[in-house]
């Protein structure tokens, strides 16, 4: 328990020993100007973004619906997870974002693979853990499909985390927080050169001791990094960076309908895996990056890039599911009791390897200027489990328990089976882009990306491996015409490429990953750079998908079509020179289609508002000079729980208060942030997720926290 708060002092301790001179030597990095705090974009680090293509383009320039979040900006607005960082982008929704377990997302209505959608540098990295940000220098969200930037992804988009790279003047910072209910987090960040300054280094820690809102679902995290930049000639640069996570919390399963038909009327803090036997999920996560850039003149380059991610899982949980009471599959009983399960799988892991190579280059037609990049890339997984361990607990298999008053019950007793290999993919891709510039304001994007799918995998240990070996073209091409220099619109079509769900507990062909399916989208939109920090962009798309669900014979498939239209407002920058201002605004019309079923066809999409709205302002007390005073409100309207919409959950309303003041204490520039997050302590359902029959996860309630930020 007491293991991270020791480590929080340590970090601090050790910034002080191992830079002693710190106050003196860095004196004059000190006094530099902070820099200035904006909310997605307007400042040039945040202006730009890699996410949409294979280089770090302009957001003006992209034919894409792309947001970006910089380190400062995550300083700024204390975000210490992804879950922390959507709540300012209304395109991104919690999927199935159990406390304790994977942080999962939906992106314009579409739910994220956990396998593809997640990416670090550009690399696929699994999100079956809290992605750390410690060491990120810019969280990027591309939304919609990305067939040709990333392969095999689902259709909502990809999220993109960049790593921080070593700077050239020297970074010392230091960040301690504490929130209600006794969670502390402390996290160190160090960059700089060495005397050869051919060779920089970048050095990142954390450790937090997790307090929940939910009451029991507590843990710590820990996590270190370090990341090294070598110029090797004028032309030659090779970068290489590792990462290491361990962390160990108490999940917070969801609940069910009552008699599968009712909302539970319960507090936000109530725990279901509450059992005396309940135990944490313990994850360890890692990465091993490098990238080779060499360019052969100023207009052409070549880079070599690879990624190897390791994850491992050992997952406990007193599970609620059904009523056996009442028959009830899924649904809790009437009066609140619901069956207790003990599920232990251990073992789990996931090791992917990712490879690209590219080139790139500027030439010119005639008339024509181009700016090519062709390349190829490799993604090999392994994912390894036993036969996981789901009965219902007490030794006679009958507990349940009550959301309203819990019952003490026995875990049924036994353990998961050996792990071994049950899935394996190796997806292999050409890809190719020509940007083309017919004239000073038209742009042609067009590009095409080939890949390769093989995957193996074990339904059932007594069957030889199941084999998938299939190709796919995945075209993409886009107009972008400049009305001014800083206006642009653009035009797209694009194909994108998923693999099949995979069939959950309690269906008939559990464990089965259904065959990789295609889908497309149509988008038109607009962006202006309002004045150099004030930025504003909307897009009108459509996404079309085969729609997965179980159906009444209990098996999992994928028949009919999903449809996704919408519209994405966004306006991002300094409005005035006292005034931040974030907006972010997302409609959407989303429809099932095609399936054969009255009860399905024309109806919405299940976990999914038809509006959803995030408003945001920092205001600079002219008057007091380092105060600013912030607040955020999010909007969201009803939710489908069930694909017949049967039941919706309500909307509702969450306002975000905060504070910050820049000072100098003791000669280092220090800022004191305070927050208050669901402020009127507003109950609401966040997460509707359809997964394991459907379970609805309550908001966090009002939560109060306060950090300082040390530079020294």
């Amino acid at each position: 328990m007491s293991t991270p708060k020791f480590a929080v002092s340590v970090i601090a301790v050790a910034v002080l020993q191992a830079f002693p001179g710190a106050a003196v030597a860095e004196t004059s990095a000190a006094e530099q100007a902070l820099p200035e705090v904006v909310i997605t974009g307007a400042k040039a680090q945040a202006s730009r973004a890699s996410v949409a293509g294979f280089s770090n383009a302009p957001l003006l320039e992209t034919p894409a619906s792309v947001s970006v979040l910089s380190s400062q900006q995550m300083l700024d607005l204390q975000i210490r997870s992804t879950t922390d960082a959507a709540k300012y982008d209304a395109s991104l929704s919690d999927a199935y974002n159990a406390v304790g377990y994977s942080e999962q997302f939906s992106i314009r209505g579409f739910k994220l693979d956990n396998s593809s959608s997640y990416r670090k540098d550009g690399m696929a990295i699994p999100g079956e853990t809290q992605i750390p940000l410690e060491n990120k220098e810019r969280l990027e969200v591309l939304k919609g499909l990305s067939g040709l930037q990333a392969g095999v992804s689902a259709p909502g988009g990809i999220v993109n985390y960049v790593t921080k790279r070593p700077t050239d003047t020297p970074v010392r910072t230091v960040v301690l927080e504490t929130r209600e209910r006794g969670t502390l987090y402390g996290a160190v960040d160090l960059g700089g050169r060495f005397e050869d300054n051919r060779f920089g280094y970048r050095f990142n820690a954390a450790a937090e001791r997790l307090r929940s809102y939910i009451k029991g679902a507590d843990g710590n995290r820990k996590f270190v990094s370090a990341a090294f930049d070598w110029q090797i000639s004028p032309q030659a640069l090779l970068q290489i960076d590792a990462d290491y996570q361990k962390k160990s919390q108490v999940t917070a399963p969801g609940f069910q309908l009552l008699n599968n038909l009712t909302l539970p009327n319960i507090p936000a803090d109530t725990m279901l895996n509450n059992q005396p036997w309940s135990r944490p999920v313990e994850t360890t996560s890692s990465n091993i990056g490098a990238r080779f850039e060499y360019k052969f003149t100023p207009d052409w380059s070549a880079t070599v890039s690879a990624n190897q991610h390791n994850f491992k899982r050992d997952d406990y949980t007193a599970f609620p599911y059904g009523c056996g009471a009442q028959g009830l599959y899924p649904g809790f009983c009437g009066n609140g009791d619901y069956d207790v399960y003990d599920y232990v799988s251990l073992g789990e892991k996931k090791s992917p390897l990712t490879v690209q190579a590219l080139v790139q280059g500027k030439f010119t037609t005639g008339s024509i200027a181009h700016a090519f990049t062709g390349g190829a890339s490799l993604f090999k997984n392994s994912e390894k489990w036993g036969d996981y361990l789901y009965v219902q607990a007490n030794p006679d298999h009958t507990a349940f328990s009550n959301i309203y008053h819990p019952i003490i019950v026995q875990p049924a007793g036994g353990s998961s089976g050996p792990a071994s290999e049950r899935r394996r993919d190796n997806e292999r891709a050409l890809f190719a882009q020509d940007i083309l510039s017919l004239n000073e304001q038209l742009k042609l994007h067009a590009g095409a990306r080939y890949v390769q799918v093989k995957r193996d995998e074990i339904v059932d240990v007594t069957l030889p491996f199941a084999h998938t070996d299939v190709g796919f073209w995945l075209p993409n091409v886009a107009l972008v015409y400049s009305l001014r220099p800083n206006v642009s619109v653009y035009t797209s079509y694009a194909q994108g490429l998923e693999h099949g769900g995979v069939a959950g507990l309690g269906t008939k062909n559990q464990g089965l990953a259904l065959a990789p399916g295609k889908s497309k989208q149509v988008e038109v939109g607009v962006k202006a750079d309002i004045h150099p920090d004030l930025s504003a962009s909307v897009a009108l798309f459509e996404i079309r998908k085969g729609l997965e669900y179980t159906d009444a014979q209990k098996y999992f498939v994928r028949n009919g079509q999903a449809q996704n239209r919408g519209l994405e407002m966004a306006l991002n920058g300094r409005a005035s020179r006292e005034l931040t201002v974030g907006v972010s605004a997302t409609a959407l019309n989303t429809r099932q289609r095609d399936t054969g079923q009255a009860d399905m066809d024309g109806k919405r999409v299940t976990n999914v508002a038809a509006f959803k709205s995030s408003v945001y302002a920092d205001y600079a007390v002219p008057q007091v000079a380092g105060l600013s005073v912030n607040a955020n409100w999010v909007y969201s309207g009803k939710k489908a729980f069930d694909k017949e919409n049967q039941v919706f959950v309500p909307a509702y309303h969450v306002m975000n208060l905060g504070g910050a003041y820049a000072t100098r204490i003791a000669g280092m520039q220090t800022t004191l942030r305070a927050s208050v997050d669901n402020a009127f302590d507003k109950f609401y359902w966040r997460d509707v997720t359809p997964d394991l029959g459907g379970y609805l996860m309550p908001g966090a309630t009002r939560t109060f926290r306060v950090s300082a930020q040390m530079d020294f």
